[in-house]
């Protein structure tokens, strides 16, 4: 099941943005039927930036996946397929998403774009290693996961305070954010992302499209977007950062239940954080470190958005916990508690998708 578009008209702005992304996966090229590749360039007048269009025929990007073949198959999502390929000119290994034309025809992020090429990822999502790990990857250490959370952090500042005007990107989670060499984060998939409110606007109203269990929850109860939406949902990804736990946890007995419900209570007692640490770290954690890292993500949880810090700050804040390394070989090891209640999801359990009567997508 994919996304169901926003009801009302919709008036697509030109974007400026003030400068280059590094913690965004930018597309990189279209195919014939609109060619508008979209990279920043400097403005020969006036040294303005603006958005450069370039494009590859279409044999192009056949040739470079041996015309679809199946092997070449990256994995799936929810407007269709997405491959691995090598580009001739320029000599470059890229992910080329393909619209399931089966599907839902028509999307407007899909509109007019059949084919997307996108920087290539080598070490794939977040959400492959932290719920679906193969037995040859290695296991995140707690430096890594401050890494992957701060540049997250700083891929959504980027959105929120850098460009113009601000963007809202909706649609933050483990499996959005893609991973390359060394574990730099980047955010992928733009393609439930809106513009901000500008000018004495505080919010901008659409239909609750999204992730059950990371939705804020007054944007699924109202369809009132504003920034402090994502930094809730930048919230939950600390927290499974932390954890180890899904956003979403199922069983037959209970039902679901959500991380952030989880969490709260957990949070008012500090003789319980060594509970919340995901046991996969084997107690190798700096203690000062775990009780900040969920002082940050308790904040941006906060039920009220209002209470929430701007992305600015928690990048503030994970930068510098990102900045003090552990090494478990001088700091002894801590206890943990916990155990998961249900194991590990398979990939075919992942691509089992429904949504909630508020239009968050409810995983499984």
């Amino acid at each position: 099941m994919g996304w169901f578009p926003c009801s009302g008209k919709t008036h697509k702005k030109k974007k400026k943005w003030n400068k280059q992304p590094s913690d965004l996966v930018q597309p990189t090229s279209l195919d014939n039927l609109k060619p508008s590749l979209k990279t920043k360039e400097a403005s020969k007048e006036g040294g303005s930036d603006h958005m450069a269009a370039r494009t590859f025929p279409f044999r192009d990007l056949a040739a470079a996946t041996k015309n679809f073949r199946g092997d070449f198959l990256l994995g799936e999502g929810g407007f269709g397929r997405v491959y691995k390929g090598r580009l001739e000119n320029p000599n470059q290994v890229v992910a080329i998403k393909q619209l399931d034309r089966n599907g839902l025809q028509g999307n407007r992020e899909f509109l007019v774009e059949r084919l997307l090429v996108y920087e290539y990822m080598p070490l794939g999502s977040l959400d492959d290693h932290l719920h679906d790990p193969l037995p040859d990857k290695r296991r995140l250490d707690w430096n890594t996961r401050m890494k992957i959370a701060a540049g997250a952090a700083k891929g959504l500042e980027y959105l929120h305070d850098k460009a113009s005007p601000p963007v809202i990107y909706r649609d933050l989670k483990c499996s959005n954010i893609l991973l390359g060499e060394n574990y730099h984060p980047k955010l992928s998939d733009f393609g439930l992302a809106k513009l901000g409110p500008v000018g004495d606007n505080t919010h901008v109203s659409t239909r609750v499209m999204g992730t059950y269990g990371y939705c804020a929850p007054e944007y699924a109860m109202t369809g009132q977007l504003t920034l402090k939406s994502d930094v809730y949902s930048f919230g939950v990804v600390l927290l499974e950062l932390i954890t180890g736990r899904k956003a979403v946890e199922s069983s037959k007995t209970a039902g679901d239940h959500t991380l952030v419900a989880w969490a709260r209570p957990l949070f008012k007692d500090r003789r319980k954080f060594s509970q919340i640490a995901d046991p996969m770290l084997q107690g190798e954690y700096p203690t000062r470190g775990l009780y900040q890292a969920l002082a940050v993500a308790a904040m941006c949880v906060q039920e009220q958005p209002n209470m929430r810090p701007a992305i600015a700050d928690v990048v503030t804040a994970l930068s510098y916990l990102s900045s003090q390394k552990f090494d478990p070989q001088t700091h002894p090891h801590q206890s943990s508690q916990w155990s998961p209640a249900t194991p590990p999801r398979t990939k075919r359990d992942g691509d089992r998708r429904q949504y909630d009567d508020g239009g968050c997508e409810r995983r499984y």
